[in-house]
């Protein structure tokens, strides 16, 4: 249900992916994800863990998230690499 709401509501489609590498290409999906786990309590979260390129303020926006939405945020970003992944090989 996540991902389906990161492409529907928010656009990030594998297309756009493709089109903004800045924000996707290094691995930044998989960072956010890590971040979004690495702790129950995003007060101890270091900034310097933020994806590249990523704008601070979405990054807050996702870590004040309760808990278990941040878990779901994390899965869905996770597949969204691998479409990435995937969309990449198929291109």
């Amino acid at each position: 249900m996540e991902r389906a709401e990161q492409i529907l509501k928010h656009g990030y489609d594998p297309n756009f992916v493709h089109e903004n590498p800045q924000y996707y290409s290094d691995g930044q999906l998989a960072v956010a994800a890590e971040m979004l786990i690495a702790s129950e309590h995003e007060e101890g979260i270091d900034r310097n863990s933020y994806p590249e390129n990523w704008p601070d303020e979405d990054c807050i926006k996702m870590l004040n998230k309760p808990y278990v939405e941040r878990l779901a945020v994390a899965g869905a970003l996770i597949a969204a690499e691998i479409d990435r992944l995937n969309d990449h090989r198929n291109r």
